[in-house]
C-alpha cells in the first residue's frame, strides 16, 4: 500500500457478515466438491419475501419512462414524502410536516452514519446499547468519539437501567442510540420505557434516536415520538426493508426536528445524487398497503417462529416466547468448566455461542448468529433470522438434531 489508510479505519474491522459470508462461500466450494449440499444460512436478516406486486410494477412502469433516469432531488419526491408522512400518521399516530420533518434515506443504516457525521466531533461521547446493532458502534469509531457502552440484559428484560445510566458519567454525552422493538433479542417496544428515556434525554441534553425497522414483523406499532416532550430530543429511523420485502431497494427514512434533520442533509447532498425513481415511486405503493399485507407477512413470521424457536429448544437454548421481530434470540446452556470460574472467554478466546455456531456450521452445515457481535452481554447467546421458508427452516432442524 504506498500510503497509510486514515486512522478512523484503524478503529473497525470489516463488517462480520462481510466476513462471514466469505467464510460461508468457501465452505460451500468445499461443500460442493464433497457431494454435500450448500450451507444453510440462518445469519443476516434479509428478508426472502417479495415486494407487493403493486411495488413492483410502479417501479417496472417507471423504468420503462423516458426521462426518468436522471438525477433525483435529494430530499425525495414529494409524493414519497407525503407517503411517508401518511404512513406515519396511520400507523403510529404521529404527524409530520412533510416539507421538513422527514428525510427518505437509501436505508436507514445509512442515518447511522450521516447522523454521527453531522453531530459528532472528536472526543464527544455516545451512548450505544450492548447489545446493539454493530453500526451504532463502528460509525461512532469513524467519527473519532467515545464509545460509551450500557448494559441491557435478560434480567431487565433488555431495556436500559436508567439508575445504572443515572450512576454513569454523562459528561460530554451527545447522541444516544436505542432499538425498540430491539435487535436481536427481540424486546417490545414500550411506552413506558420510552417514556422515561425522553425525560432523560432531556434532562441530561442528548439527541436520542430510536432506530425502529421492526415494530411490523410480529410487534406492535409505536413511536418514540408519540411521547410528549420527545420532539425536543429525538428523532427515529425507519426502513421498508423488513416490513415490506424490500431490503435490496434501500429504502428508509428519519423523521423529527427540522433543524436536525436540516443539518444532516447538509451531509447527505455532499454522498450521494438522489435516490432512482421508479425506486421512490414503488415505495409510495408499499407504504399505501392495508392491514392485509402486514397480517400476510406476520401470519408467514408466525410459521417460521415456531420452527426457529424448535431448533433452539434441539440446542436446549432458553428464549422467550413473547419477543417479536424478525429473529429468535436464545441463550445457549451453559459449558461447565469452559472459561474456568467466571464463564467469560478471555482476549483471545471464542465467546460459547461462537463456539456453538461454528460447530453447527461445520458439523451440521447450518449458520446461526453468534450473539458476540452485538456486544459482551451476547457471548452467551444465539441468533436465528426467520428470513429462510418453513421447509428450509425444517431441513435445518433436521441437520441440527443430527449433531
Amino acid at each position: 500500500m504506498i500510503i497509510a489508510p486514515a486512522n478512523r479505519t484503524l478503529s473497525v474491522k470489516e463488517y462480520y457478515f462481510s466476513r462471514k459470508n466469505r467464510e460461508i462461500a468457501a465452505l460451500n466450494r468445499k461443500r460442493a466438491a464433497e457431494g454435500l449440499d450448500p450451507v444453510i444460512n440462518l445469519g443476516i436478516g434479509s428478508p426472502d419475501g417479495s415486494p407487493s406486486p403493486e411495488a413492483v410494477e410502479a417501479l417496472c412502469s417507471c423504468a420503462r419512462k423516458d426521462g426518468m433516469h436522471g438525477y433525483q432531488s435529494y430530499t425525495g419526491i414529494p409524493e414519497l414524502r407525503q407517503a411517508m408522512v401518511d404512513w406515519y400518521q396511520k400507523w403510529y399516530g404521529v404527524a409530520l410536516d412533510p416539507a421538513s420533518e422527514i428525510q427518505p434515506l437509501a436505508g436507514s443504516k445509512e442515518g447511522i452514519l450521516l447522523l454521527s457525521l453531522a453531530f459528532l466531533n472528536p472526543g464527544d461521547k455516545v451512548l450505544v446499547p450492548d447489545p446493539g446493532y454493530p453500526t451504532y458502534t463502528s460509525a461512532t469509531r469513524m467519527c473519532e468519539a467515545e464509545l460509551v457502552k450500557y448494559n441491557l440484559t435478560e434480567e431487565g428484560g433488555w431495556y436500559p437501567d436508567f439508575a445504572e445510566l443515572e450512576g454513569m458519567d454523562l459528561s460530554g454525552v451527545k447522541l444516544m442510540w436505542v432499538n425498540y422493538p430491539n435487535m436481536p433479542t427481540g424486546a417490545p417496544a414500550r411506552r413506558d420505557v420510552f417514556e422515561k428515556l425522553v425525560a432523560f434525554a432531556r434532562k441530561h441534553r442528548i439527541l436520542l434516536v430510536n432506530d425502529n425497522p421492526y415494530s411490523f414483523v410480529l410487534n406492535e406499532q409505536l413511536s418514540i415520538l408519540s411521547v410528549p416532550g420527545a420532539r425536543e430530543c429525538c428523532l427515529e429511523m425507519n426502513s421498508l426493508s423488513k416490513s415490506h420485502n424490500m431490503a435490496g431497494w434501500r429504502v428508509g427514512m428519519i423523521v423529527g426536528q427540522a433543524d436536525v434533520i436540516k443539518e444532516l442533509l447538509k451531509v447527505k447532498t455532499q454522498m450521494d445524487s438522489g435516490m432512482f425513481r421508479g425506486i421512490q415511486e414503488a415505495a409510495v405503493k408499499a407504504l399505501q398497503a392495508g392491514p392485509e399485507w402486514y397480517d400476510a407477512l406476520n401470519a408467514e413470521y408466525r410459521r417460521r417462529q415456531g420452527v426457529a424457536r424448535r431448533i433452539m429448544d434441539t440446542l436446549g437454548c432458553t428464549y422467550d416466547p413473547t419477543a417479536g421481530g424478525l429473529y429468535v434470540w436464545g441463550r445457549i446452556p451453559e459449558i461447565p468448566g469452559q472459561f474456568g470460574q467466571t464463564g467469560t472467554p478471555g482476549p483471545d478466546q471464542l465467546s460459547p455461542a461462537q463456539l456453538l455456531s461454528d460447530r453447527i456450521l461445520y458439523e451440521a452445515g447450518v449458520f446461526l448468529t453468534p450473539g458476540f457481535i452485538f456486544g459482551k452481554n451476547g457471548s452467551n447467546y444465539l441468533r436465528i433470522s426467520l428470513c429462510a421458508n418453513v421447509p428450509t427452516l425444517e431441513r435445518a432442524l433436521e441437520k441440527v438434531r443430527k449433531v
